[in-house]
């Protein structure tokens, strides 16, 4: 149930790690820039979601780029987007360790067009401890990145709150709360900093998944994720945070899922688990890494072959999943049957499978099982 719009006094949109120019060299150049041009593009629903609440600011928490200067048109377009927003409504970009704020980075003037190019309510933190005044007396602090790495605790370090302060407090920081004894994360961040200096939320950036930290906190300190995933492992990645700070400084927090594409694993151990994965009606949007462990005859083998183009598209048939990752290495060929699926193949083919069997037993097995299921797959594609 949302807040009554009368007990809001602030409502804000959280987003961080656009990661705009990431590469994706695990795909193929079309899938890549699918992926590519997805990180660009969600930024008209996180910009739309602000609209549509009447936020009173959008707070970008760093890695807004996956480099310091990453190519034109990813400045660019992003420009493009944030001329075409609301300007009574102020968009706050924080510069992050992927995106520092260094000589010859994005953010710097005598180096790139874009700062010189932004409209007067997309603000740049551009320096530490900036503060910057909302709607209704409210205070926005933030510092940047100013490296790539750093030991400093940009949260900690933010000035905290004067005993006769009664105001809404914002802080924005970039960097980690993961905590190992053994692992000096950059850009370390006190899991209780929000409340030891006195703000009434932090909204950092850094971590790809959305979190609370700690969870059910009193102060609220907020990872808001990625807003579209960037790997098969960033499950809790797609997501900005929705914030509505009440009159008496508690926050209410809503994730919001903004993200196109979906990352999905499946792993196949029969021709079954193969015809569910088929089976499934939501796959247009998917990212989809299928892992074949399995051992199949050369009917299954013809089946399997048959629905895996059913999932990847033919020349002339867009495929059903979105974007396909085959991986193969597990697959083999049932050879109790080699006799028949080599019947109708000229003797020398019959000849090379029937020594590869012989080879199966030794410690060249693995390499002479795939070697056959290779072949199969040869002559099955031989016109």
């Amino acid at each position: 149930m949302r807040l009554a719009e009368d007990d809001v006094a602030l409502t804000l949109v959280h987003t961080a790690d656009w990661h705009l120019g990431k590469k994706f060299p695990g795909f193929s150049p079309e899938h890549a820039q699918k992926l590519m041009r997805a990180r660009l593009e969600v930024l008209d629903k996180i910009f739309g979601l602000a609209e549509a609440h009447q936020a009173d600011a959008v707070l970008c928490a760093g890695d807004l780029f996956d480099v310091p200067r990453p190519e034109d048109e990813w400045w660019q377009g992003l420009l493009e987007k944030l001329k075409k927003q609301d300007s009574r409504r102020p968009i706050y970009l924080l510069p992050g360790n992927h995106d520092a704020l260094i000589d010859g980075s994005v953010w710097d003037p005598k180096s790139c067009k874009f700062r010189s190019e932004l409209p007067a309510h997309v603000i740049v933190v551009d320096q530490k401890n900036a503060r910057y005044q909302l709607k209704d007396g409210a205070t926005l602090i933030a510092s940047p990145c100013f490296s790539v790495s750093g030991q400093e605790d940009l949260a900690l370090a933010l000035p905290p709150r004067e005993p006769t302060d009664e105001g809404i407090r914002i802080g924005m920081v970039h960097g980690s709360t993961f905590d190992m004894p053994e692992l000096q994360a950059p850009f370390p961040i006190a899991k209780d900093a929000a409340e030891r200096q006195g703000f009434d939320y932090l909204a950092i950036g850094d971590t790809h998944a959305f979190r609370e930290v700690p969870p059910n906190a009193r102060i609220k300190t907020v990872y808001p994720s990625s807003p579209e995933p960037g790997t098969f492992a960033e499950t809790e990645a797609g997501y900005v945070a929705l914030v509505f700070v009440k009159r008496n400084r508690s926050v209410r927090l809503e994730k919001e899922r903004v993200a196109e594409w979906s990352w999905r694993e499946e792993v196949v151990r029969s021709l079954e688990d193969l015809e569910r994965v088929v089976a499934r009606p939501d796959l247009r949007k998917i990212v989809l890494r299928v892992k074949l462990q399995a051992r199949l005859t050369a009917a299954e083998m013809a089946r399997a072959e048959a629905l895996l183009e059913v999932l990847a598209g033919t020349v002339a048939v867009p495929g059903k999943v979105g974007i396909l990752q085959l991986d193969r290495a597990g697959l083999e060929l049932e050879l109790r049957d080699l006799e028949d699926v080599f019947a109708a193949a000229p003797e020398s083919v019959r000849a090379t499978a029937r020594a590869l069997q012989a080879k199966v037993e030794s410690q060249e097995g693995e390499v002479a099982r795939r070697a056959i299921y290779l072949l199969q797959r040869m002559m099955r594609s031989a016109p």
